[in-house]
């Protein structure tokens, strides 16, 4: 009797083991703005297909991947980093007529519900905000890749997503629709797990 007494504590300890590997804690990405970019595209007046810039994303990502309504996002979306490649329709963009970037100098985007779409895919709606008008919109994301990121030498993930949305929702309609209201978003994203915040000084009493 003695034996299997010894080796109860052992295969409850296995098991405790086994379920912390099988089961692991949520991380909670910061979005590195050096390997992140918002590009918007539409058709202007159906002769081409502009493109759009939106850099300098801020923001945090917690993925679980045991429980993927439990994940969230939080992005924030400086005006600043807007970038068509072309100066005066950059400057026209951040004017009253579109963005008013005076007066709203950043899009956010909060999300309300993450839910699993199949292998490697994610479907993320939220609360996306642009011009102080908050609407419901939907992101269909691919999950790039998980895992330790060779040069920081920490977790990281990366995803891509798209959606569609009507920029006369946002008050943003101008020249519509000559002008496509419909806007197409991709977005790639590269986000790590924060540096572990600096240990107290010795002696500190702060």
């Amino acid at each position: 009797m003695k034996p299997a007494l010894f080796k109860r504590p052992l295969l409850a300890a296995a098991l405790a083991m086994a379920s912390t590997v099988a089961f692991a804690a949520p991380l909670t990405y910061k979005i590195d703005a050096n390997h992140t970019d918002v590009v918007a595209s539409w058709s202007h007046f159906g002769f081409s297909n502009p493109i759009a810039h939106f850099g300098k994303v801020d923001g945090f990502i917690t993925y679980d991947p045991d429980k993927v309504g439990a994940s969230k996002v939080e992005v924030t979306i400086p005006l600043s980093g807007l970038n068509s490649h072309v100066g005066d329709f950059d400057d026209h963009l951040r004017s009253d007529d579109f963005f008013d970037a005076e007066k709203f100098p950043t899009i956010t985007f909060k999300s309300t519900s993450v839910k699993a779409a199949g292998q490697g895919k994610l479907s993320v709606t939220g609360d996306l905000t642009i011009k102080g008008i908050t609407k419901p919109v939907t992101l269909d994301v691919t999950i790039n890749k998980i895992g330790v990121q060779p040069m920081a030498k920490r977790e990281a993930a990366g995803f891509a997503a798209t959606a569609t949305i009507k920029r006369s929702d946002f008050g943003v309609g101008k020249y519509a629709p000559n002008v496509s209201d419909e806007v197409t978003l991709s977005i790639t994203t590269e986000a790590i797990v924060p540096k572990p915040a600096p240990a107290a000084e010795a002696g500190s009493t702060k």
